[in-house]
């Protein structure tokens, strides 16, 4: 089981991450819970189907989710930690970014 608590992200998959990205926010989500590609996918799936996400990446190994937005569009914590808990994880911390 990984837990996500720390802020750590895998620097060369953060880096892919935003590599195209410009006028955007970005955030880092620690998830406990996530155990396996179907949770991950399940996260992924929930949040495409967000129009304010530009992009969205989870990471199962390090048990983390990058979300994209536009910087127009405000990021609601209790948004997200309501669409993770809808999949059966819980957020344990979230940091945002501006790119």
């Amino acid at each position: 089981l990984v837990d996500g608590e720390k802020l750590e992200v895998n620097p060369d998959r953060f880096d892919k991450f935003v590599s195209n990205l410009s006028n955007a926010q970005v955030a880092v989500i620690s998830v406990k819970g996530m155990v396996c590609d179907f949770c991950a996918r399940g996260i992924e799936k929930t949040f495409r189907r967000d129009r304010a996400v530009t992009k969205v990446d989870v990471d199962l190994s390090k048990g983390k989710v990058l979300i994209a937005y536009d910087t127009q569009e405000p990021i609601d914590r209790a948004d997200i930690d309501s669409k993770i808990l809808a999949n059966g994880q819980n957020v344990t911390a979230m940091q945002v970014f501006s790119i």
